[in-house]
């Protein structure tokens, strides 16, 4: 780590978590991406493969909140460019399995069974709990070449049991079934030790940065 992800990767990954996520398609945005998300807290994001002059002209061009910057780069490295109105978020990682992974005994434990649904080449599989709550879920999405995996979690209520390393085998068995072996993800701090446990590789650092809305004082919130 750091290595030199592809413009055409964070553009598959990108594509990936539109579709999961049944929003608009990115577009090009100079050098970047640009995706319509719509909701009150996140009302669209850019997202740049490097740190260069469009990312640091963009930054300095908006003013309204919850408008989201993303690139392949490291605090650090925009600390000191960014205007002050702008919050850095909670660290992403860009993590890569470019094989399958690594074996563990994974079984799911009774009283537990899975639902499998399928929408714009998405796969969402869930984990049901005997009183018929979502205990664990996620999705992987192919886009030619690559799965990209989205909203990968366990409730609260049902951790360290294993639901999450299951769900992820049950996700990849699905895309190695479509002939898909190159794994794409974007992870949080609390998954990153999961998935380099079962042989995922840390590509760079994702970083995120928003201006938060709402009353004065607000602005030390972050906001994921």
């Amino acid at each position: 780590m750091p290595k030199n992800l592809s413009e055409g990767t964070i553009k598959k990954w990108l594509q990936g978590w539109c579709l999961s996520r049944e929003l608009p398609l990115p577009i090009r945005y100079k050098s970047g991406f640009k995706v319509d998300v719509g909701h009150e807290k996140q009302k669209s994001r850019y997202v740049f493969p490097t740190l260069n002059q469009d990312f640091i002209d963009l930054a300095r061009t908006i003013d309204e909140p919850w408008v989201f910057l993303k690139v392949c780069a490291s605090p650090a490295e925009l600390k000191n460019l960014l205007p002050p109105q702008w919050i850095i978020q909670p660290q992403g990682y860009m993590m890569a399995c470019l094989h399958t992974m690594l074996e563990r005994p994974a079984r799911l434990n009774p009283g537990y069974r899975m639902e499998l649904v399928e929408y714009n080449s998405t796969y969402h599989l869930r984990i049901i709990a005997q009183d018929e709550s979502v205990a664990a879920e996620g999705r992987v999405v192919l886009v030619d070449f690559l799965a990209v995996y989205d909203r990968i979690s366990t409730h609260v209520n049902h951790r360290r049991k294993g639901l999450a390393t299951l769900l992820l085998y049950e996700l990849e068995k699905i895309a190695l079934s479509k002939g898909v072996t190159q794994n794409f993800l974007v992870s949080t701090e609390e998954g990153k030790l999961l998935y380099q446990s079962l042989g995922w590789d840390l590509c760079c650092l994702y970083t995120s940065i928003v201006i938060p809305g709402g009353v004065k004082g607000e602005h030390n919130l972050t906001i994921g």
